[in-house]
């Protein structure tokens, strides 16, 4: 059996950590993975503030362009904001099969995140603030023109897709894997892990999430 190979994306501020978990798994079982960084990520936030939206998308494309060398296809996972530049990638590539995590279509209410704040600051986790209090504006202000470039990429999706959503996602509103599944023309399966927060591959339900996109990704 020829190998299988597999593109994933993480999210804004983030890095491969962010999907590693799931890429162990799925290389485990014989896909040949690829988490790159997008541009700007992976050191300081600093780093951040001169990029432009279309780097993330480039980056994300050369990778694209290297499994399609060496694959002809592959699956594709996005995470957050990586699910948006997977839904463009998936217009555009011979992607196989397509899964959306926690995608960041909508993104959460005030009042979820100030409780989502308020819990951290208990709990003495603060990192998610220091992050989006060190994340440079302009890379805000690049991030949500992405979001509104990217999100009618969604409307011609046509790849079997997985959607996949944390009921306690507190940077992602749950309405987002809704607005995709109805979106979405093409063969769909909609996913919802009720005890997951937005780092999905990181929380108590990862080992389920990790199956379920196996299975889906072997059907």
């Amino acid at each position: 059996m020829n190998p299988r190979a597999c593109l994933l994306l993480h999210g804004f501020t983030g890095g491969p950590h962010e999907l590693e978990p799931l890429a162990r798994h799925l290389s485990s079982l014989g896909w040949i993975c690829s988490v790159p960084t997008l541009a700007g990520h992976g050191g300081p936030l600093r780093s951040l503030r001169d990029i432009h939206r279309s780097e993330w998308i480039a980056t994300a494309a050369a990778a694209a362009d290297s499994l399609q060398e060496r694959f002809g296809t592959f699956d594709l996972v996005g995470f957050s904001m990586g699910g948006l530049i997977a839904a463009y990638l998936s217009n555009r590539y011979p992607v196989r099969k397509l899964v959306l995590l926690n995608a960041a279509v909508t993104y959460i209410s005030p009042r979820r995140f100030v409780q989502n704040a308020v819990r951290q600051v208990r709990s003495g986790s603060a990192e998610q603030l220091r992050v989006k209090h060190e994340t440079p504006v302009r890379s805000v202000f690049q991030f949500m023109q992405l979001v509104r470039e990217l999100k009618p990429e969604i409307d011609g999706i046509r790849v079997p897709t997985l959607i996949v959503q944390g009921d306690l996602d507190e940077i992602v509103h749950p309405r987002s894997a809704r607005y995709i599944n109805n979106r979405i023309q093409g063969e769909k399966e909609l996913a919802v892990f009720p005890n997951s927060r937005h780092m999905i591959c990181l929380g108590q339900e990862a080992e389920e999430l990790f199956l379920k996109v196996e299975r889906f990704l072997l059907k």
